[in-house]
């Protein structure tokens, strides 16, 4: 009897042994499937290609979208690696108008990791003209991961307010009208006043190009991650406005034709589809079609 309970508690430790490795494989092989975003919905959703959807501006006529405009996800995203000594998009002749007073700058990011010095990561950068080199600034405080902003001089950089979320798809804007910033972080949003002095550092002088993605210098505090969706206003957008941007998606176009400065949806190419022809230069920027794990539409 005991002979016959020996055999089987060896039989059941036997099948457990072969069949619990086969488990154990299964999980792993389930677990990198899921990290690559198989079994993210989105990965079959339908995809706009380069270009499908685009802002026309006839002469004498009012600009207009064209193609297919229907908020559906890009082929690809920029990804930028800041291991590299320079990894941006650069664009020439984009300069803010001088003495202008508001402007607006979207963009969907997803930083793969905090910058090494906790400082930090340029996402968007625009020119002005009446402070040398500043205009609208975008970035990214890799300690923190808080959005912060600069402005013809002054900058807001805010001790609370909503926070990134590293590894997952984030949309994030600024605002300025005056002396006053609003930064939006998936929805949330902060306000307050321009503060004078430069933690920033902006460099004049240094780059031929006026606005640049995915980096503050020329190029310094460079970003590490993707980057979707670039759009750039010459007017301070309402709430409503930037609420809808949001509610669009990654794959949503600009809403504001008539104020519209460039649009870069970084899907497989540098091209500005604003209609006003500030295609930029991709240094060292690879285009993924593999880019929607961590993203959720809103």
């Amino acid at each position: 009897m005991e002979r016959a309970r020996s055999g089987k508690s060896q039989s059941a430790m036997e099948f457990m042994t072969t069949y619990g490795w086969m488990m154990l494989v299964l999980a792993a092989v389930v677990s990198i499937l899921y990290y690559l975003g198989y079994f993210n919905p989105n990965a079959y959703s339908p995809r706009l290609a380069p270009g499908g959807c685009q802002v026309t501006r006839p002469a004498g006529s009012v600009a207009e979208l064209q193609g297919s405009c229907n908020n559906e996800l890009p082929q690809f995203v920029g990804y930028f690696n800041s291991t590299s000594q320079y990894s941006w998009v650069t664009v020439d002749r984009v300069v803010l108008p001088n003495g202008q007073s508001s402007g607006t700058i979207t963009a969907w990011i997803n930083p793969q990791t905090v910058q090494g010095d906790g400082t930090y990561a340029g996402i968007v950068r625009i020119d002005g003209e009446s402070c040398p080199g500043h205009g609208l600034l975008l970035s990214l405080q890799g300690s923190s991961g808080r959005p912060s902003m600069a402005t013809w001089c002054n900058d807001y950089v805010p001790s609370g307010g909503p926070t990134v979320n590293y590894n997952e798809w984030n949309f994030v804007a600024v605002t300025v009208h005056g002396t006053t910033a609003t930064l939006y972080v998936n929805g949330q949003s902060e306000s307050g006043p321009l503060s004078s002095g430069d933690p920033m550092s902006l460099v004049s002088g240094v780059c031929a190009q006026n606005l640049s993605i995915g980096s503050t210098d020329c190029p310094g505090r460079m970003f590490y991650g993707m980057i979707a969706d670039v759009q750039v206003y010459n007017t301070s957008l309402s709430s409503t406005d930037m609420n809808s941007i949001y509610m669009e998606g990654i794959g949503g176009p600009p809403i504001d034709l008539n104020y519209l400065v460039g649009w870069w949806p970084l899907n497989g190419n540098a091209n500005d589809y604003s209609g006003n022809g500030y295609n930029g230069n991709s240094v060292v920027v690879a285009y993924r079609s593999s880019w929607v794990n961590g993203y959720t539409p809103p």
